[in-house]
């Protein structure tokens, strides 16, 4: 599906949703009066991420400002990007126009001249050029591993080229990317590792403190580029696990999260039914069992196609997920039901995966494979077996991983769940150290993204190399990596649907992962105090406290008695 190239300020359109404020010489004329209208100027928000130590680098992954999400609310991007509506243009933010080229090879990025960084200096293109040069020469800080070329300046407008075609990385760069000031940068010997103690962003809020309690922004009395927020305070806390964050949701210390919730409706909705909210829809992302292929026997296609067969989604997806965190994947391409719909190549349009215990044992038998009693042994006579991994504090992938335990005792394969802690757990899926384990892909406008971080033979790395962006699994795949190519370099939906269709293809039949439920980018909130919030009716935006996007979020709430 094409994205619109070239996108420009609709301020009226904007303005009907209440979100850009309109051109004027003081655009935060009414912030005045809009502190006024409510008792509440403060909003509470939590996440289930565990004790966090002060690093406001808006680079870092692991970065209590990533962590918390509290970066996107100090640091910008250039657009918005909507992940609920993938296919819909983004709506100008830092930039007031980008025009990416008909082979997506360069985009002029046309910075609008109203926006001030916090220390009162005047946002500039050079400051647009300057992020964009900082992640060219830095691996570390370049995430997306952009390829970035030349980075020039003409007045107000930065042109940047790219060494491919990116088609597929348009909203990461332009939506994705927190622009920083260059003035401010350029003095920092290590971009990467600096914890950034006094942050200075052109967003709508600044660090006012952070303890081990927690940590608060403020919001700026002058010089932002739109309409302040009406919430003046926003107030986050990192709580030890999902049931901490639960229990802070349901008790009013949290209004804003995204964590999962066993029972949603009777631990949080009915503690406060008029104004306790739980929103999750489905984008192009999913969540599966990622397997090692490195590993003897499952770098056979035939016991991983058995194994993907024998998996009961659907008891995944109402006990894991409570029926609504993941919605449960039935298209045998992996594609989440809606949002990836359109894409499904024409050979699996209404294939879907089921319990097939009978045929899975069929598949065994004609690959070599022998169940003596109530074990499954390889063609050499040796008895499968596997470990599941994934940490402890995540309840829904660890009920996930029992009942896909026992859904491979079916077979014949014997599965045991280790609970790692998250870092040494993060660190054994990038090194390669693992066996199974749940984990998400990455999630896009279009499905590239998933199928790339499963079987990308570009990120292929040597069992012990961290592999950050994806085939954690180690598949190795000539088709899908030239297909995945294939697909990235395009210029035409033609040669972009043909690509496409050869990558689920290779998806389906090689097994390398098992799809199991969609990425969702909703919440859990309270309207008590604050209303505007994204809903069904009103799919503005994706909702998680975390992402790009909640600084639009933020403009549109305004207090609940208004």
């Amino acid at each position: 599906m094409q994205r619109r190239k070239l996108f420009a300020v609709a301020v009226a359109s904007v303005l009907a949703t209440g979100g850009l404020a309109a051109c004027g010489d003081s655009p935060n004329a009414n912030n005045a009066n809009n502190a006024n209208k409510s008792s509440v100027d403060f909003l509470k928000i939590g996440m289930p991420n565990g004790t966090q130590t002060e690093n406001h680098n808006p680079f870092a992954g692991t970065s209590s400002a990533n962590a918390l999400g509290y970066k996107w609310m100090i640091y910008e991007p250039l657009t918005q990007w909507n992940p609920v509506r993938p296919a819909e243009p983004a709506i100008p933010w830092l930039a007031s126009a980008v025009k990416w080229a008909d082979d997506y090879k360069s985009a002029e990025v046309t910075v609008r001249d109203n926006a001030t960084w916090s220390d009162g200096q005047k946002l500039t293109a050079d400051d647009v050029a300057y992020t964009f040069t900082l992640l060219k020469g830095n691996e570390a800080l370049n995430q997306n591993a952009i390829p970035f070329d030349q980075i020039t300046v003409a007045g107000n407008v930065v042109k940047v080229t790219f060494k491919t075609p990116q088609f597929v990385n348009q909203n990461k760069i332009m939506a994705s990317t927190p622009i920083v000031p260059k003035h401010v940068w350029e003095k920092i010997s290590d971009p990467a590792t600096d914890v950034n103690k006094n942050p200075i962003g052109s967003g709508p809020y600044t660090l006012k403190s952070f303890t081990q309690a927690g940590v608060t922004l403020s919001v700026r009395t002058e010089g932002y580029w739109q309409n302040l927020p009406a919430v003046k305070e926003l107030r986050y806390v990192s709580y030890a696990d999902n049931n901490a964050q639960g229990t802070a949701l349901a008790n009013g210390d949290a209004e804003w999260s995204f964590v999962f919730l066993p029972n949603p409706k009777a631990t949080f909705i009915d503690k406060d039914p008029a104004h306790h909210k739980v929103w999750a829809p489905g984008v192009l992302g999913i969540h599966g069992l990622y397997i090692n292929t490195t590993i003897k026997p499952f770098d056979d296609v035939k016991l991983r196609q058995a194994m993907n067969m024998v998996i009961n989604r659907t008891d995944i997806f109402n006990q894991a997920e409570a029926a609504y965190f993941h919605p449960e994947i039935k298209s045998v391409t992996g594609l989440p039901p809606g949002a990836g719909d359109a894409f499904i190549a024409p050979e699996y349009k209404g294939k879907e995966f089921s319990n097939d215990v009978a045929g899975a044992k069929a598949l065994l038998q004609s690959a070599g494979y022998k169940l003596n009693g109530k074990t499954l042994t390889d063609p050499s006579g040796k008895p499968v077996k596997i470990k599941l991994s994934d940490p402890a504090p995540w309840s829904d992938y660890q009920t996930s991983l029992e009942i896909i335990k026992s859904n491979f005792a079916e077979i014949g394969i014997e599965a045991t769940v280790e609970k790692p802690n998250q870092d040494v757990w993060d660190k054994n899926v990038q090194t390669g150290a693992f066996e199974a384990s749940m984990r998400w892909t990455n999630g896009g406008a279009t499905p590239y993204d998933i199928y790339q971080t499963v079987m990308d033979g570009d990120l292929l790395k040597p069992i012990g190399t961290a592999a950050q962006q994806g085939n954690f699994g180690r598949f190795k795949s000539p088709e899908a990596t030239a297909a995945l190519t294939a697909y990235k370099n395009a210029t035409s939906d033609e040669a972009r649907t043909t690509a496409m269709n050869q990558i689920q293809k290779v998806f389906v039949e090689q097994a390398p992962m098992f799809p199991v439920g969609a990425d969702n980018v909703g919440a859990a909130y309270s309207d008590k105090n604050w209303t505007g919030w994204p809903t069904d009716a009103d799919p503005y935006s994706g909702a998680q406290p975390t992402q790009p996007y909640v600084s639009l979020i933020i403009s549109k709430l305004k207090p609940a008695n208004s």
